[in-house]
């Protein structure tokens, strides 16, 4: 049995976010918040209370026990784009892309 949780319009780049999945993925979820409450990076935050929502959907909704569940997946993909304009030499235009990310947690119980 698995649960999931998913934050939406994040303005952050998902990049940013992604290199940060990669250290928690496969993880018990105890020592994957550990690793993000010590993270100073801005995605950590966002994928740290998302993880939460996550292990609360799983003791909530689906009884299951918190001492067995693991990460099995975080990503975090594209959202749309804001998308700007700043001015450039001769009169041209330089466009700005102010990225989104949708970032998500599924916590999995362990056999």
């Amino acid at each position: 049995m698995e649960a999931k949780a998913v934050a939406k319009y994040i303005r952050i780049s998902p990049l940013k976010v992604n290199f940060i999945c990669n250290e928690i993925r496969g993880k018990q979820v105890d020592e994957a918040l550990t690793i993000l409450r010590f993270t100073p990076k801005k995605g950590a935050r966002e994928l740290e209370k998302v993880l939460n929502s996550a292990i609360a959907n799983a003791e909530n909704n689906f009884n299951l026990d918190r001492d067995n569940l693991y990460v099995k997946e975080a990503y975090a993909n594209d959202g749309p784009q804001l998308k700007r304009w700043r001015p450039r030499a001769r009169g041209m235009a330089y466009p700005i892309l102010k990225r989104t990310s949708h970032i998500g947690v599924v916590v999995k119980e362990r056999e």
